[in-house]
């Protein structure tokens, strides 16, 4: 079975209306050049709270659901799955869901992941948890013919999620990112934290651009799985969108800074190299070896040569 996918970035702001521009004209770019479901960035329809805005209390919902019908309606139109970024309002007092919403062909809403792991404080005074309530399920979808799963940003940091999805039969995942608009104090900070030999050996100077395509690189091995992985191309921008094979091989990378669609095809029947597929189902169910198992009181006494 195949599945083209669009993984697109543009430089996400405050504006819902600058916003919403790019995901229209990104949409429409994306079926003319043949994708089956377009891509997005976390909160790149709301903007992203403690980024892009300062926080989720000045955000206009009306307009904000406006726009988000507009992509519903175009992906209708359009024929073309979406999978969108942006900021899901819960009942006041509880913090909105930063969110993706699952979009079929037809504009309807068939699913929304909710980001689990909000980075921050356990008290919800930092990071996303100052911002966001997070969410409690997996998103499984299928188009055409492909079982597909969600995940937002910081979930990079637990790879239970994706052993999870790997459970569900999940082949290929869309992993929306936010590494951008970072200050210069932020940037200084993170250069004087790496130093100079980490970043000239690894090609990133900030924990972001070091650690998450990394991560995505060995998750897709690890787990034979196909990931989109758009980000805000918003200066300054830690790494631009890419897409990674479920060998672990990355197939495609936007430039940094710039906004662009970035077309991959999928093939599940394609002859990838999957070193971990005779033991994967029996990791995944605890039996954490390969082989058979010895009884033998030399391999059971481990403090004696």
């Amino acid at each position: 079975m195949k599945l083209t996918v669009a993984t697109c970035q543009f430089p996400t702001d405050a504006g819902i209306a600058h916003n919403l521009r790019y995901v229209l004209r990104q949409m429409q770019s994306a079926r003319e050049r043949g994708a089956d479901v377009a891509h997005f960035p976390e909160a790149a329809l709301s903007g992203y709270a403690g980024s892009d805005i300062a926080s989720t209390a000045g955000l206009d919902w009306n307009a904000l659901r406006d726009a988000t019908q507009r992509v519903f309606n175009l992906a209708g139109e359009l024929g073309l799955w979406v999978v969108l970024g942006s900021t899901h309002p819960l009942t006041p007092p509880h913090k909105p869901h930063n969110s993706l919403y699952i979009i079929d062909d037809r504009g309807r809403l068939v699913d929304r992941y909710d980001k689990r792991f909000c980075s921050g404080d356990a008290e919800g005074r930092t990071g996303d948890l100052a911002h966001y309530s997070p969410g409690n399920h997996p998103s499984v979808f299928t188009i055409n013919g492909i079982r597909c799963g969600a995940l937002i940003c910081y979930d990079f940091r637990f790879p239970e999620l994706y052993r999870e999805y790997k459970r569900l039969g999940v082949d290929v995942v869309f992993h929306s990112f936010h590494a951008g608009h970072a200050s210069r104090q932020w940037l200084q900070e993170s250069y004087d934290y790496i130093g100079r030999t980490p970043a000239r050996l690894s090609g990133g100077a900030t924990l972001p651009a070091i650690t998450m395509p990394a991560t995505m690189q060995a998750a897709a091995a690890a787990n034979h799985v196909w990931i989109s992985c758009p980000n805000s191309s918003a200066r300054e921008s830690a790494w631009a969108s890419f897409f990674v094979r479920a060998d672990g091989v990355v197939t495609g990378r936007l430039r940094r800074h710039r906004a662009g669609i970035l077309l991959s095809v999928i093939d599940t029947e394609a002859p990838l190299y999957d070193s971990t597929v005779r033991w994967r189902e029996r990791a995944l169910n605890g039996i954490l070896h390969s082989g058979t198992l010895v009884d033998d009181a030399r391999s059971d006494e481990r403090t004696r040569l």
